[in-house]
């Protein structure tokens, strides 16, 4: 009987030793949360990756695995992250004419907005007397997840804790930017799909596809255009002061 037991404590082990039952959790994960979400009417507050989330991370606490064995697997998923941030090239392409219009606005906004979406909650951490790798690791919070790795790596952040941050940071800019925008009556998609690009990164992304293919694309440049400065100014100006 102890036997038994003892074989039957060891099979998540087993299980998480291939990737394939960390990617099967993840995408089931994913697909329940997009299930719960229209059963409970899309709320901008819980978008389906927060509820995968936390699944996930219920199913990790209640198996005899660590994150890490998660992770392992899930990592193969990760490669993903990079065709996918490059293949939203294809609605930046159909929206091209809108954006060339638009490109002396843009480049005026998106300096100073990616600058604020790093710096407010660096500086509040640092009121607060948070030490240096977590300073780093909420840095790139605004930045896609793709250039947000690469960014906390160098400048010695946590990886756990930026893909904490990335996850708050995406959430609140969904709710916050749908606020805002019903607050102040901005109904041009263009502009709701930027601030979603710029402030809520990929989930903002997908929520501006879900508004329709034109605020999609303006998230998609906004999010890239996010990415590329932060990727370019952050470093030089992090190691002016650390």
């Amino acid at each position: 009987m102890n036997d038994w037991l003892a074989r039957l404590s060891q099979l998540p082990q087993q299980w998480f030793e291939s990737p394939i039952a960390a990617i099967a959790l993840t995408l089931g994960a994913y697909f329940f949360g997009i299930r719960l979400f229209k059963l409970v009417r899309r709320p901008s507050w819980c978008p389906p990756m927060l509820i995968a989330a936390i699944v996930i991370a219920m199913v990790v606490a209640s198996l005899p695995i660590g994150i890490d064995d998660y992770n392992r697997g899930a990592s193969w998923l990760m490669l993903l992250l990079g065709p996918a941030t490059v293949a939203l090239a294809v609605p930046l392409y159909q929206q091209l004419p809108q954006i060339r219009a638009l490109w002396k606005p843009i480049l005026m906004t998106l300096p100073l907005s990616a600058t604020l979406a790093a710096c407010y909650a660096v500086i509040i951490a640092a009121i607060m007397g948070a030490p240096k790798d977590v300073l780093a690791s909420l840095a790139p919070k605004s930045v896609t997840s793709p250039i947000a790795l690469g960014l906390a790596e160098e400048l010695g952040g946590s990886r756990a804790l930026l893909m904490g941050a990335l996850l708050t940071t995406g959430i609140t800019a969904i709710f916050g930017v749908e606020w805002l925008s019903r607050i102040l009556r901005i109904r041009d998609p263009r502009l709701i799909g930027l601030a979603l690009g710029i402030n809520g990164h990929a989930l903002g992304t997908v929520r501006a596809f879900e508004l329709g293919t034109v605020a999609g694309a303006f998230a998609s440049l906004g999010m890239s255009l996010t990415g590329a400065f932060t990727a370019i100014v952050l470093p030089l100006v992090w190691h002016l002061f650390y």
